[in-house]
């Protein structure tokens, strides 16, 4: 590569940067449902047609933002597993989940962007699946360590879900028992359920001591799983 093409590839990396960033304060503002491409190119002093250049329409624009916080978000929980290497996995468990629910606090339509309402006239494409897929498979990872260690306990299936949950497991984690695959799949959504509430305003004048009760009720998950007391 050239000087010129170096310095040409650092000015679009440069000004792709910029677009998003504007395009986050008007997802903050507005919201992703009226996100405009027209709007942002205003911000950033553009016309329109050179911001096409490098997102042809707003549901690419969506893509790229939708990518980009689930890999901050996998990010975030990748490093609490990583910090959490030397605890059992019940407590890396609980780890991962506060850190999950603090990415969330610290970053809300972002969060709303990739776990609240659908955006209408958008549909995610397939190249959104593998940074959406990062904190499930660090949880998945988790519930490896501890049937390859000391062992899952995950409650009994009843006959008529073992094969569906067989199937989750086939897909999600075959190194799994299905019973494993079926419970995390449910605590991976009460997760985000519980964050959620929290931060759509469901817990006011309900949880006041917030942390405290998500500590609580990421154990509370974690032991659904199988995952045994420390």
């Amino acid at each position: 590569m050239t000087t010129a093409q170096g310095a040409r590839a650092r000015a679009r990396q440069e000004i792709t940067a910029a677009i998003k960033e504007a395009a986050r304060r008007q997802l903050a503002a507005e919201g992703a449902a009226k996100l405009s491409l027209r709007a942002v190119a205003r911000e950033l002093g553009m016309v329109s047609s050179a911001l096409y250049r490098y997102f042809p329409s707003r549901d690419e624009l969506l893509t790229a933002l939708i990518i980009d916080a689930y890999d901050s978000l996998g990010e975030a929980a990748e490093r609490a597993r990583d910090a959490a290497a030397d605890v059992p996995p019940r407590a890396r468990w609980t780890a991962v989940c506060e850190a999950v629910r603090g990415w969330a606090l610290a970053h809300p339509h972002e969060y709303a962007l990739i776990y609240g309402s659908p955006v209408p006239g958008y549909s995610a494409p397939e190249t959104t699946v593998p940074a959406a897929a990062r904190v499930g498979m660090v949880f998945i990872g988790i519930l490896r360590d501890a049937h390859q260690g000391p062992g899952l306990a995950a409650p009994a299936l009843p006959a008529d879900l073992r094969p569906e949950a067989a199937r989750m497991a086939a897909d999600l984690a075959p190194d799994l028992p299905p019973e494993a695959a079926a419970a995390l799949v449910a605590a991976w959504a009460q997760l985000f359920g519980l964050v959620g509430f929290e931060l759509f305003g469901q817990f006011n004048r309900v949880v006041e001591d917030r942390e405290s009760f998500f500590r609580h009720a990421a154990d509370r998950l974690a032991e659904s799983t199988g995952l045994g007391r420390p």
